[in-house]
């Protein structure tokens, strides 16, 4: 864990480390106070440069660089997602858990990530602080958006050509488990069409 002014003992460090999405701790201007070694990979520049500089210059969101005075204060960061839940949660609004996709330009490319936010608040020495995790849904948000199934036996066709049953595919792509139960429409259809089998007294 990498930090400043902040002390934390090793069991924390050793825990926070061990989450393998990045996580930050952040103030309510979202400026980066402390981070795990997964954040560190993702921001991939020396310590010094990070702490207490703003999660949206630091990951190069395209909205940090409309403003002179970079992350945050641009037209379109009042819809920032990282930044309004980190907000919530110095309201003590308790955890918020919200999908956003958000443009970084690397280099000369944008590239477009889409991240499940999650921010929870907390209070260390008296001061107050919020835990920011942003995991990566890239792939679960392409399967959702290209999903081949076929109109009438709803089989989805997988990368191989292969047709599955949907539970199947859900269960093998993304450790989706189901059970299984009629809705009301279809009970009431099967009732209606056994109900010769039903004995009135």
């Amino acid at each position: 864990m990498q930090h400043n002014d902040i002390e934390f003992d090793e069991l924390f460090k050793t825990v926070i480390n061990a989450i393998p999405s990045p996580v930050f701790i952040v103030d309510d201007d979202v400026k980066i106070l402390a981070y795990n070694l997964t954040a560190s990979r993702m921001l991939s520049s020396p310590p010094e440069t990070i702490i207490k500089r703003r999660g949206g210059d630091l990951l190069h969101c395209i909205h940090s660089t409309e403003s002179l005075q970079g992350c945050g204060r641009a037209e379109f960061c009042k819809d920032c997602v990282i930044r309004n839940s980190v907000n919530k949660a110095f309201q003590c609004s308790g955890v918020t858990r919200e999908k956003t996709k958000m443009e970084l330009r690397l280099k000369d490319k944008i590239k477009k990530i889409f991240l499940l936010v999650t921010t929870s608040p907390f209070e260390y020495k008296k001061q107050k602080f919020a835990l920011l995790i942003l995991e990566d849904i890239g792939e679960l948000i392409e399967l959702k958006s290209v999903l081949p199934i076929c109109s009438k036996c709803k089989k989805i066709r997988n990368d191989n050509e292969y047709w599955q049953e949907v539970e199947e595919y859900f269960e093998k792509y993304m450790d989706l488990s189901f059970t299984h139960g009629y809705c009301p429409e279809c009970k009431k259809d099967i009732l209606e069409e056994h109900s010769h089998l039903i004995e009135v007294p």
